[in-house]
């Protein structure tokens, strides 16, 4: 049902199941989109597939589903991690949903030497993550995780995944699959000890994304499609 609402929510969701939505979902579906008894919205949790449910009771802060029917079962996707240097709010959120449409599991903020932030709002982060798998047709939400510094990263790193450092230096070969996870540099690039420290550790790889110097929002969106454009959806 292409074009019809979809929700994320942590209930389960099994036929006959009745679902009860709080603010802001049931404000979004009864005073933005509309919606009211009989109507049909799909609903998901990362965990049983997807499911049609149609409404039952309809009120500004409360609003009550009964499931149908599932119209996709749960799919396996791809273990892809990325780790990115933060960055600015506005380009790290765009980072998250970007990396959300395209498939990561999961999602590592970095603080690098050049790094131009030091915290995020999970919470915020993970709204970006929901909104981003809902309107693109996704089955799962990624795990947000709090930053780490890059040494505590590669320390924890299992050594059996490889992990792709995109090198803006372009001596390395285009990134390519297979790969556990994308490493992307803060603006103005990794600096000469972080190389050098990545280079310690065999399961890294550097590649190239390309004949030009990406901006870091931008590398993280090239990089993730060179990588997962052949993984399952």
């Amino acid at each position: 049902m292409p074009g019809s609402i979809r929700l994320f929510v942590e209930f389960e969701l099994a036929e006959g199941g009745v679902v009860s939505l709080a603010e802001p979902q049931a404000h979004y579906l009864v005073n933005v989109m509309r919606r009211g008894p009989g109507d049909e919205v799909r609903l998901f949790n990362g965990r049983d597939g997807e499911w049609q449910a149609r409404i039952s009771v309809a009120r500004r802060k409360n609003v009550e589903l009964i499931l149908e029917q599932q119209t996709r079962p749960q799919n396996v996707e791809p273990d892809f991690h990325l780790c990115f240097a933060l960055l600015k709010r506005a380009r790290t959120d765009l980072v998250v949903e970007k990396a959300s449409e395209l498939g990561v599991s999961v999602i590592q903020p970095v603080i690098t030497t050049r790094t131009q932030a030091d915290h995020v709002n999970l919470a915020r982060l993970r709204a970006i993550a929901i909104e981003a798998a809902e309107q693109c047709e996704r089955l799962m939400v990624p795990q947000i995780l709090m930053p780490v510094s890059l040494a505590e990263l590669l320390a924890h790193w299992p050594a059996e995944r490889r992990l792709m450092l995109a090198d803006e230096r372009r001596n390395a070969p285009v990134a390519a699959p297979p790969a556990g996870g994308l490493l992307i540099g803060p603006e103005g690039g990794f600096t000469d000890q972080e190389l050098d420290l990545a280079r310690l550790h065999p399961f890294v790889t550097a590649c190239s994304l390309g004949a030009r110097i990406l901006r870091a929002e931008t590398a993280a969106i090239a990089g993730l499609a060179l990588l997962l454009a052949s993984a399952p959806s």
